[in-house]
């Protein structure tokens, strides 16, 4: 199980430092671009929220801040988010670590938990 409790998709450590949260931003302005995450099934329910902006550069980031924002409650996102499969604007993240995996300004973030049935 990584640090954050997400487990194998679960950003590291250095993803919560403030190092981390400034990646994203651009040399030239300091600004980052928004992207899209996108919540499907149990993972719509556990996040409250069809889809919600982000601001993170990578995926790993990104499910730090979703869980993180929501305090307690972000636990129950972070136990669906361990089980789901990601698709950055229609590509699949697969095994990839989501600290590797870069989101850019207008991407959107498909979160697909695992459906009955398939």
């Amino acid at each position: 199980m990584s640090d954050t409790g997400l487990s194998g998709t679960a950003p590291s450590r250095t993803a919560l430092s403030g190092k981390a949260a400034r990646q994203g931003e651009s040399p030239a302005t300091g600004e980052r671009g928004v992207a899209t995450l996108r919540y499907w099934a149990a993972a719509r329910e556990a996040a409250g929220t069809a889809e919600e902006e982000t601001r993170a550069t990578t995926l790993g980031r990104a499910l730090t801040e979703a869980v993180a924002t929501r305090g307690q409650a972000g636990e129950r996102l972070a136990v669906v988010l361990r089980r789901s499969s990601f698709l950055v604007d229609g590509a699949p993240v697969g095994k990839r670590d989501p600290e590797t995996v870069e989101i850019r300004s207008g991407a959107v973030v498909e979160v697909l938990p695992p459906f009955a049935g398939g």
